[in-house]
């Protein structure tokens, strides 16, 4: 399974689901290696919650795959209802550098 498939299984197991995007951002980072991830995620388990405590239950789940080499999560972590108003997450940013690979 890869890291993708592993991230958007995670998800799907742990929260309902509205709306799920896993965009492997990698290859605008790290010379194609599975560890930049863009997440869009909507789920009546964030309506409520401050930004930190959607993103600290999501990194709960991906702590392991974090040290083994995933390093970076674009979060983008919406209740149903911010979706309808929004109904998109941001474009990712150019990469500014600092990969090791470069």
């Amino acid at each position: 399974m890869s890291r993708q498939q592993l991230i958007e299984s995670r998800l799907r197991e742990a929260f309902p689901l509205q709306h799920l995007e896993v965009l492997n951002e990698s290859h605008r980072h790290s010379a194609g290696q599975d560890t930049h991830f863009k997440l869009v995620v909507v789920s009546e388990v964030f309506a409520g919650l401050r930004p930190v405590a959607r993103h600290q239950k999501v990194y709960a789940l991906l702590q392991d795959e974090m040290s083994r080499g995933l390093h970076a999560l674009a979060l983008h972590l919406y209740s149903p209802e911010e979706w309808a108003v929004t109904a998109a997450a941001p474009d990712s940013p150019a990469c500014r550098g600092g990969s090791k690979h470069d």
